[in-house]
């Protein structure tokens, strides 16, 4: 069983029209291939594209909320993670769960109103930032020694009180601590990496990692190739790398996945979709990881902070 806490599929259906209920090979999701790959608890990133940021970008991800739940009424084998104990029970029921998180914050267009509607429309997580600046703070590639503004930190606060997970991916390394600061629950950092086996700019630092882990949080590691080797020759074997190395900084309670499929132009060799994720199991196996520690880190470190803040 896999739980993979980013894909951005929503953006790929409402971009090119297809069905995400017939199997292809195009893409990296598609449902055949979720459950092939025993992926049981998907969580499917509402991605505004920088070009609307500044016009729609709240229109924009309402759209691919509306895609979500177009998903959601044509099968019955899927259903929407809306509170922690949705998650044994559609598991129980032999479903995938969906979760719905925000990719940055610029949805929410200024306005604190919006991020309690997108609550009440099934979102449960926001990525504060995409790369670049919003109305929250900056990306790695925005100013950084800009933290959070104060809409971000009103923002970071109104999340805690919903029950909605904090997401520092792609947050510049200023907005981090702030938001480490600020936030009263665990956040997580739904698709990074580290930083000392790939230098970039997106991977968090040792220090990083260490913090997310003493807040209770988890990190997910993404299946970017540029993220994982700077040369950016990935393969499977780098996966279980930058998990290796994350379990000997903080241990196996904090590491999870985030794979980035349907987001990212290549993927490690390996790992070609997500049908592909049982192979990961074999590479922990062949490491020594214990059946225990493979739990951990294949669904129950995300499903247990999903449950503890929803």
């Amino acid at each position: 069983m896999f739980v993979d806490f980013h894909c951005d599929t929503l953006y790929s259906l409402v971009d090119k029209g297809t069905d995400f209920f017939e199997r292809t090979e195009e893409g990296h999701v598609d449902f055949p291939r979720m459950k092939e790959g025993k992926v049981h608890l998907q969580v499917f990133a509402v991605f505004v594209d920088p070009k609307f940021m500044r016009k729609n970008a709240a229109t924009m991800a309402l759209k691919l909320i509306d895609k979500m739940h177009e998903i959601i009424d044509k099968s019955s084998e899927i259903e929407l993670v809306l509170r922690g104990e949705d998650i044994d029970r559609i598991k129980s029921e032999g479903k995938i769960g969906a979760l719905l998180s925000v990719e940055g914050g610029e949805a929410l267009e200024g306005e604190i109103a919006l991020l309690r509607i997108f609550y009440k429309l099934g979102v449960r997580a926001i990525t504060l930032t995409w790369s670049l600046r919003n109305d929250l703070g900056d990306g790695v590639d925005g100013v950084p020694d800009a933290g959070l503004t104060s809409f971000g930190k009103q923002v970071v606060k109104e999340m805690n009180r919903l029950g909605m997970i904090v997401d520092v991916s792609h947050l510049n390394e200023k907005g981090f601590w702030d938001v480490i600061e600020i936030s009263e629950k665990p956040v997580i950092a739904s698709h990074s990496n580290a930083k000392a086996l790939c230098s970039h700019r997106r991977n968090l630092t040792d220090e990083q990692i260490k913090a997310i882990a003493q807040k209770g949080g988890v990190i997910g590691i993404n299946f970017a190739p540029q993220f994982l080797r700077d040369d950016k020759r990935a393969t499977i074997e780098d996966v279980l790398n930058h998990i290796d190395y994350m379990v000997d900084l903080v241990g196996e309670d904090y590491v999870g996945f985030g794979s980035d499929f349907d987001g990212i132009s290549s993927t490690p060799e390996g790992l070609e979709d997500i049908s592909k994720f049982p192979k990961i199991v074999e590479g922990l196996i062949k490491r020594g990881y214990t059946q225990e520690q493979i739990d951990k880190i294949t669904h129950k470190n995300f499903e247990n902070l999903i449950k503890k803040i929803l």
